[in-house]
């Protein structure tokens, strides 16, 4: 038996704490009975029901993707153009933690657990990500240290980044660097250089976490592995710890 609340967002319906609200609103029923109660815990065989939708039981799924550039990290797009959901080859209805602009290329997770998706996702949990990112001009050295201590995007400061160069074409004026941040806003990575006035030419996702691409040439993927996704978790709960 499990938590209501739990199941529910490990459907990758609500977060848990959204889940809370909607049971309390009388939102969820159970085998037919309206459920108020955050205490509960449902049968594995129950029928739960949120909105007076069904909630069908699936296996739980875990991919890494290396994206190529010009696919849509959502599960469907009006435009009819190819989404990440598209290039994975499974009967379970996934879709993909976080994002990465259409334009980038690199390593995304997709799966159908809602709960694991927020917890890699959401900024309380300070998940590494990894970045390798080709910008027009040179970055100069106060620069890497302001994005070292945190610049203010949108009147809110980023966490600390970390900075690797490695090689600039003084010729072309252009820097080839290593950006590990552990936030996920909207480009976030393209948002950091702009406000030095760099634009991004090229960026790929490396690694998230303990996951990378070893042996996924771009467009291909792969399962995780039950201890990856360990690993994945504990990371989680060890950082939100931490603070």
């Amino acid at each position: 038996m499990e938590r209501l609340q739990k199941i529910i967002a490990q459907a990758g319906i609500a977060s848990r704490r959204k889940a809370e609200e909607l049971i309390l609103e009388g939102k969820v029923k159970v085998d037919g009975e309206i459920i108020t109660e955050l205490g509960y815990k449902a049968k594995k065989n129950a029928q739960i029901e949120v909105n007076d939708k069904i909630i069908e039981k699936e296996d739980k799924v875990y991919f890494v993707l290396n994206k190529p550039k010009n696919v849509l990290s959502t599960v469907s797009d009006h435009k009819d153009r190819k989404t990440v959901v598209d290039l994975i080859d499974t009967k379970e209805r996934i879709f993909p933690v976080g994002r990465l602009d259409y334009d980038t290329t690199g390593l995304i997770i997709l799966t159908n657990d809602g709960e694991f998706s927020n917890e890699i996702i959401h900024p309380r949990y300070s998940i590494e990500k990894v970045y390798d990112v080709t910008i027009k001009g040179i970055l100069k050295a106060t620069e890497i240290q302001q994005l070292e201590k945190g610049i203010y995007l949108d009147n809110k400061k980023t966490l600390p980044a970390k900075v690797v160069i490695v090689n600039i074409d003084k010729n072309k004026k252009i820097t080839n660097l290593q950006l590990t941040i552990k936030e996920g806003r909207n480009h976030q990575v393209k948002n950091m250089m702009k406000y030095f006035g760099h634009t991004v030419v090229k960026l790929n996702r490396r690694r998230l976490g303990t996951i990378d691409l070893k042996g996924l040439n771009i467009g291909e993927y792969r399962r995780l592995k039950p201890f990856e996704i360990k690993q994945l978790k504990r990371l989680a709960n060890s950082n939100e710890l931490i603070k």
